[in-house]
């Protein structure tokens, strides 16, 4: 199994903006504020989290192919 990544570049879908962040790897990050225009992220419908919407990188648990934030699949 490959190794996992925990850094990610969210791009802001409102302007634009990159930020690398760290994927905390005990919790899904739900909510991410653009540091640029101060929009609040939130999931895609069918997205666990900011990451998997918004990331480079899939979150941890869905780069290891596990279930993500606790549900079951």
């Amino acid at each position: 199994m490959a190794e996992v990544q925990l850094q990610s570049t969210l791009t802001c879908p409102t302007c634009g903006h990159q930020a690398t962040e760290t994927m905390p790897t005990t919790a899904c990050q739900f909510f991410y504020e653009c540091s640029a225009c101060h929009t609040l992220l939130r999931p895609k419908t069918g997205d666990c989290c900011v990451f998997c919407s918004y990331g480079t990188v899939p979150c941890p648990p869905i780069q290891q192919h596990s279930p993500c934030c606790g549900s079951t699949g």
